[in-house]
């Protein structure tokens, strides 16, 4: 019985919206149609696929790296100390700080008019002086990679922390360097851990749309936008159902990342009790 809200819950905002997309996706006019499933190959819309696909990557990729580092600094402090607890803190709440608030944070920033970009300019420092890359895929990357590299923190802490310190005093006494320890021991351990949890970062970029919607206004580089375009630009109107297929398309990618994600978890778990 107690597992029944949370089924209900999934039912309603997980598997309801899943169906209402399927069914739309396939939903013609004359019934069963998969012309919405073929106008995914339409060039456009495999540009704004790949353009996810790069930012996504390049962001979770960033974000996993220096999340890591970050994460590995603070593992090696006390663990039950204040500067620990600060710093998970604080990750918990940046890996949230998405949307329309982080956007118009870096625009306030390093915008055409921002703070440290007058500050640049008045020091003979241009950084826009090949363009205004802000509103482009790097500067989307770069903004994603802010929220990336807190939750990389909180999700690879974890498996940091079950390392045992007794393993690297053993590889010691066997005659072992730092090097072998890290190579031999910490390093295979922790892979799986790492990698699935830059697949992770890679499906929260990947879904991600109010910070792409507030910093570019124009066009739909990525698949968000498209969706949101078919759904209210006056071009768009009446491709509810290509929206859906776009979604379905969505769907389907994060659902492949995150079973592997599952399946690295599942074998991280195996080791780091």
């Amino acid at each position: 019985m107690p597992v029944v809200p949370f089924l209900g819950y999934v039912a309603t905002f997980l598997l309801l919206p899943t169906a209402i997309v399927v069914f739309g996706a396939f939903d013609g006019q004359g019934g069963i149609t998969f012309d919405y499933l073929r106008a995914l190959g339409e060039p456009y819309v495999v540009a704004s696929f790949v353009h996810s696909f790069v930012v996504s990557a390049a962001s979770s990729v960033i974000g996993a790296v220096f999340g890591a580092l970050l994460a590995y600094a603070v593992t090696t402090g006390n663990r039950d100390g204040v500067l620990r607890r600060i710093i998970t803190s604080a990750c918990g709440v940046l890996a949230l700080f998405g949307g329309v608030a982080l956007a118009f944070a870096f625009i306030a920033t390093i915008g055409g008019a921002g703070l440290v970009t007058v500050w640049l300019g008045n020091h003979g420092i241009d950084i826009y002086a090949h363009g205004v890359w802000l509103y482009e895929l790097s500067g989307l990357t770069l903004v994603y990679a802010y929220f990336q590299i807190p939750l990389m923190v909180l999700v690879f802490l974890p498996a940091l922390d079950g390392v045992q310190p007794q393993w690297r005093e053993a590889a010691e006494n066997l005659g072992g360097t730092t090097w072998d320890y890290w190579r031999l021991v910490a390093g295979p351990l922790l892979t799986p851990a790492f990698l699935g949890a830059t697949l992770l970062l890679f499906a929260n970029a990947f879904s991600a749309f109010a910070t792409a919607a507030a910093l570019i206004s124009q066009g739909g580089i990525i698949i968000p936008l498209q969706i949101s375009g078919a759904l209210s630009s006056e071009v768009g109107l009446g491709r509810e159902n290509f929206a859906n297929a776009l979604a379905l398309a969505m769907i389907v990618m994060v659902a492949v990342v995150m079973t592997l994600y599952a399946l690295l978890q599942r074998r991280t778990s195996r080791w780091l009790r």
